[in-house]
């Protein structure tokens, strides 16, 4: 029989074995079905993660619409039972009862806490969350908000002595963290704002106010009388009362008068009221004992009378006590201080006219209790300048407040002339044409200017009629009427303003190639639009703008009448 491997025949598969091919084939889909189920199962594992991740966040969601609301009270004290340093833990290991006293809206509570809340957590003017069991379970962070309310004295270490905006005095208790600012080298001190919640009697947090430099404007004046023109009667009642006391107190003294506190400059807007309160500034800076003068900076506190006015109950009477705070401190300095109030009526206007809601009520008594301070202090005076004077309440100008009252009017043609030789001098470029009409003459010359300055001013015709004014007498018990010209209405800033246009204009020949200088022209031409474009003369439109600007007062006028002008007020 032949051998079939040397046939090269196939060789013979046993009996009951599978074919390899078959097994190679059915191992490649087991292997396939495998990785098919992994996927399967890796993609089944993320999303049974995500199902349980949404249960758990529709679980918290759930927790947190059923949970119950908590109340937010303010932690006022640790009962004395309980040392706030424990550690909660009684000695045998279980757990001590703590309770802590608690201000509910204004409701002094003992309230239990609950064991996960650490006693460091626990101190005095915090907020702390109650649940609907009235157990404290958690705290938060001290106030930052409350009544402002000013620092007057450290009782001891955790009583505070305040003034409230309404200047009522309440004793506070200071939170943690205000004690512990207390405990530093800074600490706290009188005039300090605090937070506080009246309600709880805790003071919560330290305030840091605007500072009243922002609100003042300090600074050395370098006016001295000799800049000042046409105010020669007044100027010398002002040295009298203010110059007199510094530069002999020994006279003063044995005759047994003393210093005024302050003066009332009174009159129309533009006349000279902020340069003579400079001028006492550098007048009292360079005055001295004897026959020795002293050279010392003058500090001029030049307050800004609608900034210092505040919405915020309590704000304007801080911010006047700021004030004077700072004019002490530099009068210890040994610089003569001069606290200049402008526009002093919208200040301290006459308690119950109803303006401003009262709010003078609060305002001026402040102040008279500050002024009524001053006499104590050296070095110090209070000026106050005003255009309506019977707005001011008559506390303030009684005797021993400020004592001198002084009207600064409107320059006639004399005090005009003075005015303008402070603003038109010969060393100014003047025009070659007036020279020469002068003889080269420069002092003539600008002489000559200023007359014509005047003269276009003070002169009373049609030309220069301004206004009509209706005022009721009530002695004769009938109206009468008057008209102002031009010359009712000079104040030294419109001579002032007269020379400055008049200078520009020559400027601007310069420019254009014209011999330029000062001439009567041009200060004719000044004066004719200085009077067409003056603010004092087109802006009032109320009875009491138009008081203000001529000097009268409300109840006297009846109307008035721009001449010239159809429209009326």
């Amino acid at each position: 029989m032949p051998d079939p491997s040397a046939t090269g025949a196939d060789t013979v598969q046993p009996l009951g074995m599978p074919a390899k091919d078959f097994t190679s084939h059915q191992l490649r889909e087991a292997r396939a079905q495998a990785v098919s189920l992994a996927s399967k199962n890796e993609r089944l594992v993320a999303a049974l993660g995500t199902a349980r991740e949404r249960i758990t966040e529709l679980g918290q969601q759930l927790d947190a619409v059923t949970r119950p609301p908590v109340t937010l009270g303010l932690l006022t004290g640790l009962p004395s039972t309980r040392d706030p340093g424990d550690s909660g833990q009684a000695g045998d290991g279980t757990s001590q009862e703590r309770e802590v006293a608690v201000s509910l809206s204004g409701r002094q509570m003992l309230l239990h806490v609950h064991p996960g809340v650490d006693d460091a957590d626990l101190q005095v003017g915090r907020l702390v969350a109650v649940n609907d069991q009235m157990l404290v379970v958690a705290t938060l962070p001290e106030p930052q908000t409350g009544e402002a309310v000013t620092l007057e004295e450290t009782l001891d270490d955790a009583r505070v002595l305040v003034t409230t905006g309404g200047g009522s005095t309440r004793i506070l208790t200071l939170s943690s963290s205000l004690r512990r600012v207390a405990e530093t080298g800074e600490g706290l001190k009188p005039g300090d704002t605090l937070a506080a919640d009246l309600r709880a009697d805790i003071a919560t947090a330290l305030i840091e106010r605007t500072s009243v430099e922002q609100l003042v404007v300090a600074e050395t004046p370098d006016v001295s009388w000799a800049d000042i023109g046409g105010l020669g009667p007044q100027i010398e009642q002002i040295r009298d009362a203010l110059e007199l006391p510094f530069t002999h107190p020994d006279l003063f003294q044995a005759y047994g008068l003393r210093a005024p506190k302050g003066l009332l400059l009174y009159g129309p807007p533009g006349c000279g009221k902020t340069l003579i309160a400079k001028a006492v500034a550098t007048s009292l800076a360079g005055s001295g004992s004897g026959s020795v003068t002293r050279s010392r900076s003058a500090a001029f506190l030049n307050i800004k009378g609608p900034e210092l006015l505040s919405k915020f109950v309590g704000e304007t009477e801080r911010q006047i006590r700021a004030i004077f705070d700072q004019a002490r401190k530099a009068a210890a300095e040994d610089r003569p201080v001069v606290i200049f109030f402008d526009e002093m009526e919208a200040l301290f206007r006459t308690r119950g006219t109803g303006v401003s809601s009262d709010v003078e009520t609060m305002i001026v008594p402040q102040v008279l209790a500050e002024i009524d301070g001053v006499e104590s202090l050296r070095n110090v005076v209070i000026i106050g300048a005003s255009n309506r004077e019977d707005m001011i309440d008559p506390a303030i100008l009684r005797s021993g407040r400020l004592d001198l009252k002084i009207r600064i009017n409107r320059p006639d043609a004399s005090g005009a002339e003075e005015i303008l030789a402070r603003h038109l001098t010969a060393d100014l470029p003047l025009a070659p044409a007036e020279l020469a009409a002068h003889g080269g003459d420069r002092g003539a010359t600008a002489a000559f200017l200023r007359r014509v300055v005047v003269e276009a001013l003070y002169v009373r015709n049609e030309t220069t009629a301004v206004l009509e004014i209706t005022e009721a007498r009530a002695a004769a018990n009938a109206t009468v009427r008057r008209t102002l010209h031009l010359a009712d209405l000079v104040s030294g800033a419109m001579l002032a303003a007269i020379v400055s246009r008049a200078k520009t204009a020559s400027i601007k020949d310069e420019l254009a190639g014209g011999e330029g200088g000062l001439s009567a022209d041009r200060l004719r031409s000044a004066v004719e639009t200085e009077a067409r474009q003056n603010e004092e003369i087109t802006g009032a439109t109320t009875p009491e703008g138009w008081a203000r600007l001529i000097g009268a007062r409300t109840s006297e006028i009846r109307s008035v009448r721009r001449l010239g002008k159809e429209e009326s007020a």
